[in-house]
């Protein structure tokens, strides 16, 4: 049976670079924060996220407007335990599907930001960390989308602390420089494939 390896990282972690990675040595990779993006694009689904708030969250593409969403929910710890309820369950359905199409590999990996505040990881087998110091995070993400880092604080106290996360990974990748990162990917997919 395919096993399912969870990959997860805090905001600025260089899980996604780390994904890439992985992605073009062969192994398939769901990256959850894609699907549930592309999901958040129904229809439906945006008729479903704009009920759950009392402003108007639809730009004039008749979209979501992301940063709008981002804003209020990160200020207001209900609004995203209400986001994520609504978007997970649609999440998990989708993966259970691509996962059927993936099932003649020996693993997949699937890249979630927040897979132990979901319980995702119990739905895994092994789990990889990816980690960096604080500083390191903040100054990545200030470069990435221009955010200041008062809000990248907050961002970051909506997830896990890395120590936390620590406890209950079964591989912790401390990504400072990539090449470093990169071999340690490599040790681990090569205990992966002999497990």
């Amino acid at each position: 049976m395919t096993k399912i390896i969870g990959l997860t990282g805090g905001i600025g972690s260089g899980k996604s670079t780390v994904a890439k990675y992985i992605a073009a040595q062969g192994v398939p990779v769901y990256i959850a924060d894609d699907e549930a993006r592309n999901i958040m694009d129904e229809e439906e689904v945006i008729a479903e996220v704009q009920l759950l708030f009392e402003e108007d969250v639809i730009d004039e593409n008749k979209k979501l407007d992301r940063k709008k969403i981002a804003s209020i929910v990160f200020k207001n710890p209900e609004k995203l335990k209400s986001l994520n309820e609504l978007i997970h369950p649609k999440v998990k359905a989708h993966f259970k599907d691509w996962l059927k199409k993936n099932n003649h590999h020996p693993f997949i990996v699937k890249e979630v930001a927040i897979l132990f505040e979901t319980g995702g990881d119990k739905d895994c087998d092994k789990v990889i960390l990816v980690t960096a110091p604080l500083d390191v995070k903040i100054s990545r993400v200030i470069s990435r989308d221009g955010s200041n880092r008062e809000e990248i604080i907050k961002r970051m106290e909506n997830q896990l602390s890395d120590e936390k996360k620590a406890k209950k990974s079964d591989f912790i990748v401390t990504n400072i420089e990539l090449n470093d990162t990169f071999v340690k990917i490599n040790e681990i997919l090569k205990i992966l494939k002999i497990s």
